[in-house]
């Protein structure tokens, strides 16, 4: 277990860790440890709880993704944290790295997005198709790395299935091995190169703001650019 290597941030209401690309937010079908199972498990051993240990999910990032995860750890904390991102008051920006350079250095991008819970793959589709969300975020081109991949920092501003992984398939960018959505290979880890850089938001209970920064992966294409940001 090495969880506590990887805290970011930690009070008595939250906490927030680093997770790596295959660990999962949230169970599903496959059965596997979720990472929330791994933060209990690491609480009770190491303040000594003799009951459950208490740890609500906030929000999610994909299996293939990595980077900052917030959790609560009342239930206090997790329905004002709950609260807070139904209204969007939670700042989340991520790091990508990409095959192709945008034609546009930096830019805002809005597309309606479709799930296909058949084939869990989302599609920019036409305005006005039933069921379609609208996406909303901005990316700016902070560089290449020696690999040759362009790196992309992304403000998300709307939270839709594989979001940022379509969208930026669709303007000619797909994210390094994302097979799924159009990268040429697969990643070694078989995770994709997308990375939960931050996020900002207001104290559940302190009421100040607060900024949980994620170190990049270890993996080496992303030892190139580590030092950015």
């Amino acid at each position: 277990m090495d969880i506590a290597s990887r805290i970011l941030y930690e009070d008595n209401h939250l906490i927030a860790v680093n997770k790596r690309c295959g660990e999962i937010v949230q169970g599903d079908k496959t059965g596997d440890r979720t990472l929330p199972d791994e933060i209990k498990a690491f609480l009770k051993e190491r303040d000594g709880k003799p009951g459950n240990v208490y740890c609500g999910v906030i929000h999610r990032i994909d299996r293939p993704v990595s980077g900052v995860v917030l959790f609560a750890k009342t239930s206090k904390a997790l329905s004002r944290m709950n609260e807070a991102v139904k209204q969007r008051e939670m700042q989340k920006t991520y790091w990508a790295l990409c095959q192709e350079m945008p034609l546009h250095r930096e830019g805002h991008l809005e597309d309606w997005l479709l799930r296909n819970e058949k084939n869990n793959k989302t599609y920019v589709v036409k305005a006005g198709t039933p069921q379609a969300k609208e996406g909303r975020l901005d990316y700016r081109t902070m560089g290449v790395t020696q690999g040759g991949y362009t790196l992309l920092e992304i403000d998300l501003h709307t939270g839709r299935h594989h979001q940022i992984r379509a969208q930026l398939a669709h303007m000619g960018c797909p994210i390094k091995g994302d097979l799924k959505y159009g990268a040429k290979r697969s990643n070694p880890d078989g995770g994709i190169s997308l990375h939960a850089r931050s996020i900002t938001f207001i104290h559940p209970v302190k009421r100040e703001a607060v900024t949980i920064v994620a170190p990049a992966p270890e993996a080496p294409e992303w030892g190139e650019v580590r030092g950015k940001g």
